[in-house]
């Protein structure tokens, strides 16, 4: 059966204007389909993050055409955006962006309470579900400040979950972490693809997470590089 399409791109071209015109991305055409892990890659500078913010609706000022469940982006008003990324969209950084003075459990309910989906009982029984598969269910009424570097990222990781999205995009979400907490978060996300058909879309540096994922897409000078 054929996968569906969730992303694609038609002649994506980025450019900055501040100091000096710069073009960070050049005609990306790319295809994300429904439950592929991909990632991201290609050298400082060569234009990553640009296309996961693009991607993501983060940035929209861009040239050329995105598409999202068939949807064009650029004719959606910033409302619409906006409703978009709290309902479909999660995202973790290579920083956590935790609230120190809040509980685990309470940071992971961020996104659903401002979403207001559900109520707040059900929203605290979904965070629960969600830190549970990240086994950190017994964490969950401890300040996040408390926790170490790579439960934090996991923390991160249910926060993005919360809301049932349909791809999580990751912007380098190992860059923080020693090698076992890296490969501790890369099995998070391969389980929550092969489990749960989650889409996953992560710009990285670390070759050994990269390699590890369904497919690369590389970036050289804002270019994708075919193989």
């Amino acid at each position: 059966m054929d996968k569906k399409c969730l992303i694609r791109t038609e002649h994506l071209d980025k450019y900055f204007r501040d100091p000096v015109d710069f073009q960070a991305l050049k005609n990306v055409n790319i295809r994300i389909d429904e439950g592929e892990f991909l990632s991201i890659i290609g050298s400082s500078g060569s234009g990553k993050s640009t296309l996961l913010y693009v991607l993501s609706t983060l940035d929209t000022d861009y040239e050329g055409k995105i598409f999202f469940e068939e949807n064009e982006l650029g004719k959606m008003s910033s409302n619409q955006l906006s409703d978009l990324r709290n309902e479909k969209i999660g995202f973790v950084f290579q920083f956590h962006y935790l609230l120190p003075e809040f509980t685990v459990v309470d940071n992971v309910m961020l996104p659903a309470l401002k979403l207001g989906r559900y109520d707040e009982e059900q929203i605290r029984h979904n965070a629960m579900q969600k830190l549970s598969l990240l086994g950190l269910e017994d964490q969950a009424h401890k300040k996040a400040n408390k926790l170490s570097g790579g439960q934090q990222q996991r923390v991160a990781i249910a926060r993005a979950l919360i809301n049932e999205p349909r791809i999580i995009f990751g912007d380098e979400p190992t860059g923080n972490l020693d090698s076992k907490n890296s490969q501790t978060v890369f099995e998070i996300f391969k389980e929550l693809k092969e489990q749960y058909n989650q889409t996953i879309v992560v710009v990285t540096h670390d070759m050994n997470f990269a390699n590890q994922t369904d497919r690369l897409i590389r970036l050289k000078d804002g270019e994708v590089e075919v193989d």
